[in-house]
């Protein structure tokens, strides 16, 4: 008993500096891991990176310090594992982990590659998959879009990433377009000059930057089919306003300039003659 309790003495003495040494390893990660908390985010910062991606950046050098350092200080106190013996048993261990958290892992980095890539930003309004609305928030697992009726949608971040997604406010205009109906029996140039005054009139219509486009479309049931574009903000709510305005400003219009816009009209054909009498009422 005495026998071994001297040479477990004796070994552990032996080991004392290995351990010391792996403790200082220890230390100066640490040390290192707390100057690039502080330093490092202000210097992606600088560099006009999104909040999350400096998160990422910084969760990912910090992790892998604590990996390299913890490896060293691993084969320092006990020589017997080797750099490549840790690393099989890292990689038989991912292997396994990735498995088990294969979606994670996918939503991780499709997060990652949307921050790098910046196909979108924060306040963008997207669509992808039936879900319309104002990017609100991007994680490095989902974002977070607010849709039009104030509902918040957490998306997985792999979603938009493997399907295409429409950028609404891409650029600061958007094209819109609505169809306007006059009577056969009215002048065609007339009425087309009537809406395109009435639209260009419009506040939110920028004809400054993009023409008022008019176009005679087809012969309706009962109407000339005029098709109405003209640009406006990419907003919803802008889209939205100016249609308004546009609808009513070319009511108007057409009504100042006595130019008919059409119920629909039935007509009605029978194959025999039909026999009409007229009612009198009699008097009492």
């Amino acid at each position: 008993m005495r026998n071994e309790l001297s040479g477990f003495v004796s070994a552990f003495w032996r080991t004392l500096p290995q351990l010391f040494a792996s403790l200082l390893v220890i230390l100066l990660v640490w040390l290192v891991v707390g100057v690039i908390r502080r330093f490092l985010p202000r210097a992606l910062r600088r560099a006009h990176m999104r909040r999350a991606l400096v998160d990422v950046i910084v969760m990912i050098v910090i992790v892998g310090l604590w990996f390299i350092g913890g490896l060293i200080a691993v084969t320092i106190a006990f020589p017997t594992i080797t750099p490549g013996k840790a690393f099989t048993a890292l990689g038989v261990g991912g292997v396994a982990i990735g498995f088990a958290f294969q979606d994670v892992f996918e939503n991780f980095m499709a997060g990652l590659l949307l921050l790098i890539r910046e196909p979108f930003s924060i306040s963008d309004y997207i669509e992808c998959e039936g879900i319309d609305g104002q990017v609100e928030e991007i994680t490095i697992r989902d974002t977070h879009i607010r849709q039009t009726d104030g509902q918040v949608v957490v998306v997985p971040n792999a979603m938009l990433f493997k399907n295409p997604v429409t950028i609404r406010t891409a650029d600061a205009l958007r094209r819109t377009t609505i169809i306007v109906g006059v009577g056969y029996g009215e002048d065609v140039d007339e009425a087309r000059e009537v809406i395109r005054k009435a639209v260009q009139d419009v506040d939110l219509v920028r004809n400054d930057v993009r023409n008022v486009q008019i176009f005679a479309q087809n012969f309706g049931s009962s109407s000339i089919d005029f098709e109405v574009t003209w640009w406006t903000g990419s907003k919803p709510i802008d889209i939205r306003q100016s249609r308004d305005q546009v609808v009513a400003a070319v009511k108007r219009a057409l009504d100042e300039a006595g130019i008919e816009i059409p119920f629909p009209y039935q007509t009605l054909t029978f194959s025999e003659p039909l026999l009409v009498r007229q009612m009198e009422r009699e008097e009492a």
